[in-house]
């Protein structure tokens, strides 16, 4: 079965989600996974992209929700986490739609830094392998 996968991108943090992007497309192109990549503004937007491209004439499997949330000096932290990890669930639970959370929250920026380099700590990387399994799996009930 040919897969295809849309990507969406948070730049908020241009270095950080340059790193999770390639390592959604390194797991894409390791697997022959079409995919799509869409970009957004920050983390809050993901949601909405989601839903609006999955109301249009695209037609994906799964989708990849990808970006970084630092911790600040305020509370916006906890509200932009909560919020995105908030509308992704939604959408998979009400619309049935597919997607693997490689949305980064971390204390700082070298947590990030971490989890975006191109080894096998590539969150973007394992965002795309969790919404692969989750396409395979919804393709075998």
């Amino acid at each position: 079965m040919s897969k295809s996968i849309c990507i969406v991108v948070s730049d908020y943090y241009k270095k950080i989600s340059n790193g999770l992007e390639l390592g959604a497309t390194k797991f894409c192109d390791q697997n022959s996974i079409f995919y799509e990549k869409f970009y957004v503004p920050g983390a809050l937007e993901i949601g909405p992209a989601i839903k609006f491209i999955s109301e249009t004439k695209h037609n994906f499997d799964g989708f990849v929700a990808l970006g970084c949330v630092i911790r600040g000096e305020t509370s916006h932290f906890d509200i932009v986490i909560n919020e995105s990890a908030r509308a992704i669930t939604n959408l998979s639970l009400d619309y049935s739609l597919i997607i693997g959370n490689g949305i980064l929250t971390v204390e700082n920026k070298q947590q990030a830094i971490e989890r975006s380099n191109n080894n096998q700590n590539n969150k973007g990387y394992h965002a795309a392998l969790a919404s692969s399994k989750l396409i395979d799996f919804k393709g075998n009930i």
